[in-house]
């Protein structure tokens, strides 16, 4: 029997509303704003959280020696590069494109507010 059942990832940022907005538009769903806290209902049921935190510092991919990758999120796509374009149309910045001539199935970038994210070929 499990401990406990999974809620939700929260990630800190500078501007909740401007980065849920972010992956609002990148995977659906509804925001709920609840003081500085936003929560992301995305369809089927999983639930993104972003917290105010003015003096947040965005993590460093991939070297860890300012600061850590901290968390990432891995999010599948049928069409890697239509979901790139769009991405990046979003504002998101990208970190390591290299997907060896096809044999690596993931690509990386940064959401808005320097988090970590993957889109990802089943």
């Amino acid at each position: 029997m499990p401990i406990a059942t999974y809620a939700l990832v929260a990630l800190d940022c500078p501007d909740p509303p401007a980065l849920a907005g972010f992956y609002r538009a990148v995977l659906g769903g509804e925001v709920k704003k609840y003081d500085d806290w936003y929560d992301l209902y995305v369809p089927g049921g999983t639930r993104i959280a972003f917290q105010r935190v003015p003096d947040h510092r965005p993590p460093e991919w991939p070297r860890g020696d300012r600061n850590s990758q901290q968390a990432h999120l891995d999010l599948d796509v049928t069409d890697i590069d239509r979901a790139q374009e769009e991405v990046l149309a979003l504002g998101a910045t990208p970190l390591d494109l290299d997907d060896q001539g096809g044999e690596r199935r993931f690509r990386v970038y940064a959401d808005p507010a320097g988090h970590p994210f993957c889109l990802c070929l089943p």
